[in-house]
């Protein structure tokens, strides 16, 4: 029997001017404190710019950072929805994931109960405390001011009633600092706690098709919406949500027609993980699409439907081993890498009080180290000193 072609999908809502419901979030007071003089970071504990900055910063060439862009809001994503235009979505766990994330003009960064299989090294979603989650949060939170922050609530934090769901919600923007929370499942228990946490104040992303949390349930990790009645279900879950007031719905391992339907029936955005190309954003997960896992044995939380857009766990692995290699080989570290430098003088004295001391090995040891810190030096150019005699970054390449 020959299949009836799929109509072209439109990613325009179905009213023109639809919005997108829980109306925009105001950011958090981080945003607030990012103008402040630097003055008010005096008594922070910022890192000191004589013992760090030998990063992206000490390379020749390196460009003042732009203006950081205007954050991403509801507003922003409801625009983009509007005018058809795809939203981006990656989950992260961490501060440098998150500032690697921001850096690409990702739209969302969804920090997910999967940190509990990807950064944690469990079989499933399932331990992750929301105390946890919190900690996950905010570091994601420091390290990207630009991108919508969404948590995740994890599992046991909003089952119980419509109370618990607002309270775990209340604790992730509270304390956590995100911006939106997300949450799983399309039951009417479900769709309830997610009307109660909108109600409250809090704007919500929907979660349906494969909802890892439910793995009791369904067997395992199964893709859904694979017979008439399967997939029926998962768009009137996503529908059920859109009326309980959530601003967007990921849609998780479900053919390509049903996040189709899905796409064509809602006027919010879904999110497609899994579920083919016309849905009206994607999101992957930062490990999974930098293919930072390699070997087999990591092989559960690498998912089929992953395209690897680099080889990290390649570049990795190599880097560890050359770094391994030469400390074994004591060629790391040189003076290159011995930045911080006694002057002649006090390395002298330095070596004159051990000896007094009665430390005559160890004097010997500082005044062998002088000298062959200055050895080494010997035929630097002086432009390539700075005024405390340390390696400058053009030096050191």
């Amino acid at each position: 029997m020959q299949r009836a072609a799929l109509a072209p999908i439109s990613h325009q809502p179905a009213h023109a001017h639809a919005r997108i419901a829980g109306g925009t979030i105001i950011r958090p007071l981080r945003q607030s404190f990012r103008h402040l003089p630097p003055s008010w970071r005096l008594l922070s504990h910022a890192p000191e710019a004589a013992v760090y900055g030998g990063g992206g910063a000490a390379r020749p060439g390196h460009q003042e950072a732009a203006p950081p862009a205007r954050p991403v809001t509801l507003a922003t994503l409801r625009g983009k929805h509007r005018r058809g235009e795809p939203i981006t979505m990656v989950t992260a766990y961490d501060y440098s994931s998150a500032v690697h994330v921001d850096s690409a003009g990702i739209d969302l960064i969804l920090v997910g109960d999967s940190a509990a299989m990807v950064a944690h090294g469990h079989d499933n979603t399932l331990p992750i405390s929301l105390d946890l989650m919190l900690e996950h949060c905010r570091a994601v939170v420091r390290g990207a001011p630009r991108p919508l922050i969404v948590g995740d609530l994890p599992f046991g934090s909003y089952e119980s009633s419509p109370a618990q769901a607002v309270e775990s919600a209340v604790r992730l923007v509270k304390q956590g600092g995100v911006d939106v929370v997300k949450m799983e499942g399309g039951a009417p228990s479900r769709v309830s706690a997610a009307k109660a946490i909108v109600e409250a104040g809090i704007a919500v992303m929907g979660h349906v098709g494969l909802t890892p949390q439910a793995i009791s349930a369904l067997g395992g990790f199964r893709a859904q919406g694979k017979t008439v009645d399967s997939a029926l279900k998962v768009v009137e879950a996503a529908l059920a949500l859109q009326d309980a007031g959530c601003f967007a719905v990921v849609l998780e391992c479900v053919p390509a027609p049903v996040a189709a339907a899905a796409t064509t029936a809602l006027q919010i955005p879904t999110i497609g993980i899994g579920a083919g190309p016309l849905c009206s954003g994607q999101v992957l997960v930062y490990h999974d699409l930098l293919g930072m896992f390699q070997s087999p044995a990591h092989s559960k939380v690498t998912p089929k439907f992953c395209k690897q857009f680099a080889n990290v766990g390649a570049v990795i692995s190599k880097a560890l081993t050359e770094y391994r290699e030469e400390v074994e080989a004591r060629s790391f570290p040189d003076a290159i890498y011995t930045p911080y430098k006694m002057s002649s003088e006090d390395a002298d004295a330095f070596a004159n009080v051990l000896q007094r001391m009665g430390f005559d090995g160890p004097a010997a040891a500082a005044a062998a180290a002088a000298d062959n810190y200055s050895e080494k030096l010997a035929g630097r150019k002086p432009q390539e000193m700075n005024t405390n005699g340390v390696l400058t970054a053009r030096a050191a390449v």
